[in-house]
């Protein structure tokens, strides 16, 4: 039907003329309630998000000058940050003429980085942005995973023993 009959029944309905498949050829409308269409797309969407799961940029700050039980406890968390699942910034800030000596951020990066290296991967390498040295540490395989590949690693070696 021609687009004006399609909006003269579409008001004497009370309804909205949505058009449905703009690319189609003819380009195919509908009658409808559009709030109605607006309100279940939009919940639609709502549902679809909920079961995404965000990765989170979690970040820890460290001092150059650091003490070795502060570090050991910031490591901790860091571990704690990257076993939920978040991404961590370890980021080291200097202040006044602690910012000439860069090796001793870089040397608590690394340090974090060595003893943490079975769990996590590296995304960004150590980079200065102004004031602060920081790099990124993602998970690596989740446990789960690294679970199941030991499971199959010992059952093939199994199979090819007998």
């Amino acid at each position: 039907m021609s687009v004006g009959q399609a909006l003269q029944k579409a008001r004497e309905w009370d309804l909205d003329l949505v058009e449905v498949a703009p690319n189609s050829d003819p380009p195919v409308c509908r009658v409808l309630d559009y709030g109605k269409l607006r309100y279940l797309s939009a919940k639609k969407d709502r549902e679809s998000r909920k079961g995404q799961k965000g990765t989170e940029l979690r970040e820890v700050r460290f001092r150059p000058n650091i003490g070795s039980h502060d570090l050991q406890a910031k490591t901790r968390k860091v571990r704690e940050l990257i076993n939920e699942g978040s991404k961590v910034k370890l980021t080291v800030r200097f202040r006044g003429r602690e910012a000439a000596h860069n090796e001793l951020g870089l040397s608590v990066l690394k340090r974090v980085a060595d003893e943490l290296k079975d769990e996590v991967r590296l995304e960004k390498a150590p980079s200065m942005e102004g004031r602060a040295l920081s790099m990124i540490l993602l998970p690596s395989a989740q446990k789960g995973e690294r679970a199941e590949k030991k499971v199959e690693a010992t059952a093939n070696a199994e199979a090819q023993n007998s």
